[in-house]
């Protein structure tokens, strides 16, 4: 591991956030990343520890001891995962139902990693050895499209993006319920449930989140819906839509009790886009509803008429 000193000196850092300080003193790490790092207590102001939102002061002495991209000790397997586009230095992947994205302890295979890792060779290291290549995720129980960083500079460019809210990702969701309007937007703070720790929930101290839909299609008791994510924070869509009284069907965190067993909640990413991170060229992908969602549709259409 290498360490990075820095002395606080001059007036213009004073009362900056330390992560985005740190972010733009030193070009190679992103903003992400330090906050990770903060987080694992590999960055001190005074000998002390810190959170993420620390305002510096002068005279304050900052050391960050950069991690080491360790090589991940995951076994390649082939998935046959479907690759929508790929060059040198990004890739966008489908990620099928029922899959989780990125090994954890005791879960070491049949992830999405474990795939990219056969059938793409250069994966970006910045997210440390169980996370090579991954850029962003969607739920085990979620379809669809997947950004993948193929080299660390890619990688910073497209986290940079999701930063900057430019990148546009489009889901499809069936929900409980009829909702009466064809558009609406859902302005509305995400962080943990106080009561549940594994569960998020609208909370006044939350992050920003904002989610966008417009309906697609209204049957008896559900209502087809395409939401387009303006931020990215986990379970958005699931809490969101649950927050304004229309849960996802087959959710079985946030949904209702009375819901449809499908195996997870009724969800799909189904439209990514964002710019290139070396060419700047715009590229976009598009995925189908998998097959049994469409039925499901087909079945509920059925039975509606």
């Amino acid at each position: 591991m290498e360490t990075y000193e820095y002395k606080i000196d001059n007036e213009q850092h004073v009362g900056q956030r330390i992560d985005k300080l740190l972010s733009d003193m030193n070009t190679d790490w992103s903003r992400s990343q330090i906050q990770d790092w903060i987080k694992e207590e590999l960055v001190t102001v005074n000998n002390k520890m810190i959170k993420s939102n620390y305002k510096v002061k002068m005279n304050d002495h900052i050391v960050v001891t950069e991690k080491e991209v360790v090589e991940a000790d995951i076994q390649p397997e082939n998935l046959d995962l479907d690759i929508y586009y790929e060059d040198k230095d990004v890739a966008i992947v489908y990620k099928p139902k029922g899959m989780v994205v990125h090994p954890s302890p005791g879960h070491y295979t049949g992830t999405l990693v474990n795939g990219l890792m056969y059938q793409i060779k250069d994966l970006s290291g910045i997210n440390g050895e169980i996370r090579p290549g991954i850029v962003h995720r969607i739920d085990k129980d979620t379809s669809g499209l997947l950004m993948v960083a193929k080299n660390d500079i890619a990688h910073r460019g497209l986290v940079e993006q999701l930063v900057d809210k430019t990148v546009k990702r489009k889901y499809i969701a069936l929900v409980h319920g009829n909702i009466p309007h064809d558009y609406g937007t859902i302005d509305a703070p995400i962080g943990r449930n106080e009561k549940d720790r594994q569960s998020m929930d609208v909370v006044d101290n939350g992050k920003e989140a904002v989610t966008h839909f417009n309906v697609l299609e209204h049957f008896n008791d559900y209502t087809l819906i395409e939401c387009q994510l303006e931020t990215g924070r986990t379970h958005q869509i699931r809490v969101h839509m649950k927050y304004i009284g229309f849960p996802l069907v087959g959710d079985p965190k946030y949904g209702s009790r009375k819901t449809l067993d499908i195996g997870g909640q009724g969800l799909h990413a189904g439209v990514i886009g964002f710019e290139h991170p070396v060419t700047h060229e715009y590229i976009e992908r598009k995925a189908d509803l998998p097959k049994e969602f469409e039925d499901l549709l087909e079945e509920i259409r059925l039975r509606d008429a």
